[in-house]
């Protein structure tokens, strides 16, 4: 592997926030895992480099790749914008045995932020409610850095995700279609979780953990190209997936994906012991963005 180093230039525009004080992002530096055999050191050229207003600059010893935002929700409205976001709802356990009603009253947008909050609520058969988001059939990207900064509620029972499906699940169903989990947490460690799943002679995945404080923002990432995809937090690769060449069967990661956003109450993974004192508790989102190389 090579050493990398992010270098990224924001300016404040129509696509960033306009009510806020500060801005979240600016330089950022990122030593990637690897050493060469042989490499004692590697000169860090273009730090100074002028970009296109919105973009992040990957540079390498051999070459630079500037990616550029190309979509993004601020969450700056009073409302969830409905031409980037769908809900989706319902109970019935979404194929995790999950304990909430998904409904769109509990995704809310105030002061720059969405929060999705998961509460003690009767509807039907369920004893909770929450809500679920998708950008299916509004916004759908092939390749890039895909990015959300987000704080999430420790609790035992809640599942917080921000992650993707290919969009051609309607037709080929799951896991043939792909999934990239970009984030999860569950239950009330401090563990991040970023995942890829697919179809290789059944349900396959592959993916890594990190420790972090999952109720402070941090910004979870997935870069993606042809070749690989890789998970950062807060611009800090922790993990990696080889998808070249659809290796062990992983060409479905070179189609288009829609994002997702969701809290779940329950579920196979974090179980079914819900601490109902810490409810009602939110996922906040400060932002999601989608750059794209040019």
């Amino acid at each position: 592997m090579f050493l990398l180093v992010i270098f990224e230039y924001q300016l404040k525009t129509k696509f960033m926030k306009t009510n806020k004080t500060t801005f979240y992002r600016g330089l950022g530096l990122l030593l990637a895992a690897g050493i060469l055999t042989g490499l004692s050191a590697c000169t860090n050229k273009g730090s100074n480099m002028v970009l296109p207003k919105n973009s992040v600059a990957f540079v390498s010893k051999t070459r630079t790749l500037t990616y550029q935002l190309v979509w993004s929700d601020e969450f700056n409205g009073t409302s969830v914008n409905t031409s980037n976001w769908k809900f989706e709802t319902g109970g019935g356990g979404w194929g995790n045995n999950e304990l909430e009603y998904y409904q769109a009253a509990n995704a809310t947008v105030a002061n720059g932020y969405l929060s999705i909050t998961a509460k003690k609520q009767q509807v039907g058969s369920n004893q909770y409610t929450s809500a679920r988001m998708k950008t299916q059939g509004l916004q759908q990207f092939t390749y890039g850095r895909v990015e959300a900064r987000i704080k999430m509620p420790v609790v035992k029972g809640l599942w917080p995700a921000f992650w993707m499906l290919g969009t051609n699940i309607t037709t080929v169903g799951w896991p043939k279609c792909g999934e990239i989990d970009i984030m999860e947490h569950i239950n009330t460690d401090s563990l991040n979780h970023g995942t890829i799943h697919w179809y290789n002679n059944g349900n396959a995945s592959y993916g890594g953990q990190v420790t972090t404080s999952p109720s402070q923002f941090h910004v979870y990432d997935v870069t993606w190209t042809p070749t690989a995809i890789n998970w950062d937090i807060d611009g800090v690769q922790y993990f990696t997936a080889n998808i070249a060449n659809g290796i062990n069967g992983t060409g479905c990661f070179q189609n288009p994906f829609f994002i997702i956003l969701n809290l779940a109450v329950g579920g196979n993974w974090p179980g079914n012991t819900i601490d109902t004192s810490k409810l009602p508790a939110s996922m906040v989102v400060d932002y999601v963005r989608v750059y794209q190389l040019r």
